[in-house]
């Protein structure tokens, strides 16, 4: 398989799978399907963690899409992907994302103080 994971009898009802790996995070889009061929997408997201022994785990946190559900998904996925492409777009000058740019949402009450190098020597 793609992401390196073996094929064998517990992953026999995969049918398609897609890795995306993001700075600390990877993403994995598996296809699966049931007993009586129906299909579902599971989402997991998996970050690599250090605990304070030095021994490092994975955090993962799964999402199950079931048919039935699978159009209103996409529907609520597509229109929010399109509000962060226009924010995003809106906020560089060319439109274009470099790998400096990072997306924070807009707060209404921003209380940020500026904090200089100097005054965490003291």
């Amino acid at each position: 398989m793609e992401d390196g994971r073996e094929r064998n009898g517990m992953d026999r009802d995969e049918v398609y799978s897609k890795v995306v790996r993001a700075g600390k995070r990877t993403y994995f889009f598996d296809v699966k399907s049931t007993r009586k061929n129906e299909q579902y997408l599971i989402i997991t997201e998996s970050k690599k963690r250090m605990l304070n022994d030095g021994r490092f785990i994975y955090d993962k946190h799964k999402i199950f899409v079931y048919k039935e559900d699978l159009e209103n998904f996409a529907d609520g996925l597509a229109e929010i992907l399109e509000y962060m492409k226009d924010f995003i777009s809106e906020e560089t000058p060319n439109g274009n994302i470099d790998n400096h740019t990072s997306f924070t949402p807009p707060t209404s009450n921003s209380n940020f103080t500026d904090i200089s190098f100097e005054d965490l020597d003291k």
